[in-house]
């Protein structure tokens, strides 16, 4: 395998137990943490390595009340590792016997297919989020679809580049949703749509694309193009899922034109010294020196104002259009973090709006 596209494993595993999993994935991922504290895959589930891995090399999904692990790359053995030790789930309230555990491993993923490959959401895909969906209610119903189309490729090299695949050629993208209406879910003013899309990209399945992977959002399965996708109460009729087989429609991108992924850096900050008051004359004398009059001083500001927009507009592409949160240097913060999340997307309510598109 070369250099460009080097062999990316993947893994997924389904676990059977003994009653139906109406949980969310960050109380299983808590039950995980709680049960098996020393078992590698815990730094992947409690943000540990957020740094290290802007997506997530392993994901937990509930899919038909069934918890899904999937690792990929680094993390497929934790999964399996963990897998082997799992006898019983205990969430306080109710305890699950494993009874059994369903493996399937897949190679040479994340690479370039010489043909459109189709797939599904089988979870809802939360393309837009604030700055996105204003957009997107701008445009006219015969541009919605090539700005999704364009969204999801985005979504796929950044993936690719993350992972550590070097794109040369363009991705294709066809996004076929069910309503060019979203529907919004949770509370942070993201929008969803359930569909199908092709690409010239392999993924592997159950992998989450889009914002809320963490929360089982944008959940994808490969299907071939004559399967009837099903929706729960919306399905895409004959007619337009012949239209979706034509090549009609499909939208190409650039792997130059989304930015390569961008981990947070940590730097030793140099301990700042106390200035005596009756310096204070000599530091602004130096500071006052690096301008030779007022108008370098007023294009120094606006250059560097426009460099910080610039830099904050990409995070701000990295951190919310592929759903990868920003890296706290604090770890107990991050952890209070995600207990808040988990107190706010594990009730009732949330479960049910997960399912019920």
């Amino acid at each position: 395998m070369s250099d460009s596209f080097p062999d990316i494993k993947s893994v997924v595993v389904r676990v059977i137990t003994n009653k139906p999993v109406r949980k969310t994935p960050y109380q299983v991922k808590g039950v995980f943490m709680r049960q098996y504290p020393n078992e590698d895959i815990i730094p992947m589930l409690n943000g540990f390595y957020r740094d290290r891995y802007l997506y997530p090399r392993v994901q937990v999904k509930i899919l038909n009340e069934q918890i899904h692990l999937i690792g990929i790359n680094e993390g497929v053995d934790p999964v399996i590792s963990l897998t082997k030790r799992l006898k019983s789930l205990d969430f306080g309230n109710i305890t699950f016997d494993v009874e059994h555990t369903d493996l399937d491993s897949a190679s040479n993923q994340f690479k370039p297919s010489e043909n459109l490959v189709h797939y599904k959401f089988i979870t809802p895909w939360v393309a837009l989020n604030h700055m996105t969906g204003g957009k997107y209610k701008l445009l006219t119903n015969q541009e919605k679809p090539s700005y999704l189309n364009k969204l999801l490729g985005q979504n796929i090299i950044f993936l690719a580049k993350e992972v550590g695949v070097n794109l040369t050629d363009d991705i294709l993208t066809k996004v076929k949703v069910s309503s060019l209406l979203p529907k919004s879910v949770d509370d942070n003013k993201w929008s969803a749509f359930m569909g199908a899309f092709k690409t010239n990209f392999i993924l592997p399945n159950y992998i989450g694309i889009g914002n809320g992977i963490t929360r089982g959002y944008g959940a994808i399965y490969s299907a071939s193009s004559s399967d009837i996708i099903f929706y729960d109460e919306n399905k895409l009729t004959k007619g337009e899922i012949e239209d979706f087989d034509e090549t009609e429609g499909v939208d190409s991108i650039s792997a130059s034109d989304v930015p390569n992924p961008k981990r947070k850096k940590y730097s030793k900050g140099k301990k700042k010294k106390f200035n005596p008051r009756g310096k204070l004359k000599d530091l602004k004398s130096k500071k006052n020196k690096r301008y030779s009059n007022k108008s370098q001083r007023k294009q120094s500001k606006h250059y560097n104002a426009s460099n910080r927009k610039k830099q904050h507009h990409h995070r701000h592409i990295i951190s919310e259009d592929y759903d990868i949160e920003e890296v706290s240097g604090n770890i107990k913060k991050q952890n209070n973090n995600d207990y808040n999340d988990d107190q706010r997307f594990n009730t009732e309510k949330h479960h049910k709006q997960q399912h019920k598109f």
